[in-house]
């Protein structure tokens, strides 16, 4: 079974964070964008096995994600 994983980083002082949007447990931080999705992909590998070790469901994402584009200086309040 295929399941997608929607990836988010998060640049640091000293790297990037790298985060699941689907399961936010699965979580790591590296030295440069490269070397945090693979770590990321290394813990989503670690977390499937735990959860299959300990009988959970797994989560998988049938969700459709898409970027909404908004430019901030443009958008003023109204009355």
């Amino acid at each position: 079974m295929l399941c997608n994983y929607t990836a988010k980083y998060t640049p640091l002082a000293n790297g990037y964070m790298g985060q699941l949007v689907e399961w936010p447990e699965v979580i790591t931080e590296g030295a440069d964008l490269d070397e945090c999705r693979t770590l990321l992909r290394d813990a989503l590998h670690e977390m499937i096995l735990a959860y299959r070790e300990l009988s959970r469901e797994i989560p998988c994402s049938h969700a459709l994600i898409e970027l909404i584009p908004m430019e901030i200086d443009l958008v003023s309040e109204s009355a």
